[in-house]
């Protein structure tokens, strides 16, 4: 029989230390013959990144060992710091980000210099080569750190040689300028015969998502390449995961129609020799294919033979996987008891994924085509949560101002304590980053801590996120911090009209653009009694004026063009309206952020501390945008409870 307590106060066996030990973060599977690698981020290493490698024989190797932690700050957000080619080892090391070549059984040794960034790595077989997308913050007569003030680092794609020294030592690394011009480039990938190179860029004030284009050039005999052409996109199309097919026709994801769907462009020698290309559909369905790139790499499809692709789509939340004919284009679904949600690879009938589900955390998947045999590589928890425990998560929509808007609610769970009877709960209402992105149904231990306590969750995509076609993804354009806002109040006033929450007990939570939708929600609306900012955003005009080249017109399109539009900025940015403010607040900030720097939850706390408001200010050294290490995750956690268990006398 349960026992009967409040909730928010129900015992948990989901501890902050247990949440932290399983805080593995999966990313970037490569595959090299039958071996299988991926990275691993481990807080408890204090947030390195690993590269590890799975034999075909089933054993388990650390690649790189301390102190080296694979990560690229291109972008700053990263992402596809390492690539492997017959068991040598390409990766960015974040310390210096310089790139290291290791060979199987060898020490790492540099291939770069220092000054620059580098991602998205590709091994060019034909010239002997790595193909990179660099970064360059170095500029003659000033420092790294002094760029910025002068201007932005420059892009490009190049490629890295290993040259003769002409003499008796030692080989050296060229660097060779292959595209360049463009404000970001992406996706640089040689064609199966290496006679051509396809890539994307994009070009100030857009984002990858909003407008960028597919690039082919032919190589020159000497390596460079000739004149490219542009194949598809442009300032209104998103293109994604350029790729060539095993019989060389150039495959790639647009959201032309309003969705990420699938192309090609076949007979591509035809296209190059001055006739006009014709691209077609592979599957047309109101679906994506695609997701915005915030890091490098990002992969929804992999072709399992000539004949045939395995792709990942995502509908109504929720990613699934099907197998296309390329002759036909016949589109068949697979059913899988997990959703594959990255970096989809194929070595023959065999299938690699990052999948999970809302009862398994997120893992590195092995499915076997022939028999739909799933086997797991890779947990990312180190521990399952028992079943009992688990809050599975209910698909909802809801209308706020006149709009639908998705989210998913997780009801308190606990198979000891029930709460008294007519109590509701207190609920959680999360916004994520991005703020385009989206939130899945996929096991998070962070949000079953809540859920085992007592506590109600709310994950809301709203306006502006992704997985729901293009004019979802847009609803925020000109509307950053009023759609969003709007969606979150309206989700809060629905769970409880639907008696799934306690209006006397709503608590809105988010980090990075959700910071800013959650301190604009408590400073704007007077819906919510407390909040948690991680590494928000307070005053629109000094990120505007402190932010990285990736993002630096990002806020054009949210909110309008700076400083025309300075007065809008202003009225938008929490900071200036903290007398408006009635509710108690934590903030957590990494003071190493380079995304959202740390003046910005800085300021909020001043302003909210000298409104007399219950407030509470939480840094941590060393970390950037987003908490790596394990005893930071568990501070937080366990800060976050004791404030809402303090505000409402849990």
């Amino acid at each position: 029989m349960k026992s009967i307590a409040p909730y928010g106060s129900w015992p948990s066996p989901l501890t902050a230390a247990r949440v932290a030990a399983g805080a593995l973060r999966l990313d970037h599977i490569q595959l090299d013959g039958d071996d299988v690698y991926w990275v691993e981020g481990r807080a408890s290493e204090g947030g390195r990144y690993v590269i590890v490698k799975r034999a075909a024989s089933g054993a388990l190797t650390d690649v790189t060992l301390p102190p080296f932690n694979v990560r690229t700050r291109v972008h700053e957000y990263g992402g596809a710091a390492f690539t492997v080619d017959r068991g040598t080892v390409y990766f960015s090391n974040f310390a210096d980000q310089r790139i290291y070549c290791q060979a199987t059984g060898e020490s790492p040794q540099p291939v770069t210099a220092a000054g620059c960034f580098y991602a998205d790595f590709r091994v060019d077989r034909t010239r002997d080569r790595l193909i990179s997308v660099r970064e360059d913050h170095a500029q003659p007569g000033l420092p790294t750190e002094a760029l910025a003030k002068v201007g932005e680092p420059v892009n490009a794609i190049v490629a890295i040689e290993r040259r003769s020294s002409g003499t008796e030592g030692p080989p050296f690394w060229h660097e060779v300028i292959l595209a360049g011009g463009a404000d970001f480039y992406s996706d640089p990938i040689v064609s199966p015969d290496g006679a051509s190179l396809a890539w994307i860029q994009w070009h100030h004030p857009n984002m990858p998502w909003d407008g960028s284009e597919l690039c082919v050039a032919r190589f020159n005999p000497d390596g460079t390449l000739g004149e490219a052409g542009i194949i598809a996109g442009g300032p209104a199309e998103s293109i994604f995961q350029p790729e060539w097919s095993p019989d060389g026709n150039l495959y790639f994801v647009s959201d032309r129609s309003g969705w990420w769907n699938l192309y090609r462009l076949p007979s591509f020698a035809k296209a190059t020799e001055g006739k006009a290309p014709s691209v077609e559909i592979v599957h047309a369905m109101a679906a994506e294919f695609g997701k915005p790139q915030w890091t490098f790499s990002m992969v929804s499809y992999a072709f399992v033979s000539a004949d045939r692709l395995a792709a990942t789509y995502t509908r109504d939340g929720r990613w699934h996987l099907a197998l296309i004919d390329t002759h036909t284009l016949a589109f068949t679904p697979v059913e899988l008891p997990v959703q594959p949600l990255e970096s989809i690879h194929a070595n023959g009938e065999v299938i690699f994924f990052i999948g999970g589900s809302a009862t398994t955390a997120t893992a590195i998947t092995w499915l076997t085509l022939a028999d739909r045999s799933i086997e797991v590589l890779r947990s990312a928890s180190a521990e399952q949560i028992d079943p009992a425990w688990i809050s599975v998560p209910e698909a909802v929509t809801f209308t706020a101002a006149g709009r639908d808007v998705h989210a998913f609610y997780y009801p308190p769970t606990n198979p000891d304590v029930a709460a008294p009877a007519g109590e509701r709960p207190p609920l959680l209402v999360l916004t994520h980053g991005g703020p385009t992105g989206a939130t899945l149904d996929v096991l998070d231990s962070k949000i079953q801590f809540w859920t085992s306590r007592g506590f109600a969750v709310l994950d809301v995509n709203y306006s502006g996120s992704t997985g729901y076609g293009r004019a979802y993804r847009e609803r925020l354009n000109g509307q950053w911090g009023i759609a969003d806002v709007d969606d979150v109040v309206g989700g809060a006033r629905a769970m409880v009209a639907a008696g799934k929450a306690d209006p006397a007990r709503l608590i809105i939570r988010g980090g990075s653009a959700g910071g800013y939708t959650t301190l604009a929600a408590l400073t704007f609306h007077q819906t919510f009694k407390a909040g948690a900012s991680y590494y928000g955003i307070s005053d629109l005009e000094v990120l505007q004026q402190d932010t990285h080249k990736f993002e630096s017109h990002y806020n054009e399109s949210l909110i309008g063009p700076y400083p025309a539009a300075r007065e809008v900025y202003v009225q938008r940015s929490p900071i200036h309206f903290t007398e408006r403010l009635s509710c108690p607040i934590i903030l957590f900030q990494g003071l190493d952020d380079k995304v959202v720097p740390p003046n910005q939850s800085q300021m909020m706390a001043e302003a909210v501390r000298r409104k007399g408001l219950k407030v509470k200010y939480v840094t941590f050294e060393g970390e950037q945008h987003g908490f790596r290490k394990a005893e930071n995750i568990i501070r937080a956690l366990e800060e976050e409870l004791a404030f809402y268990r303090d505000v409402f006398g849990i």
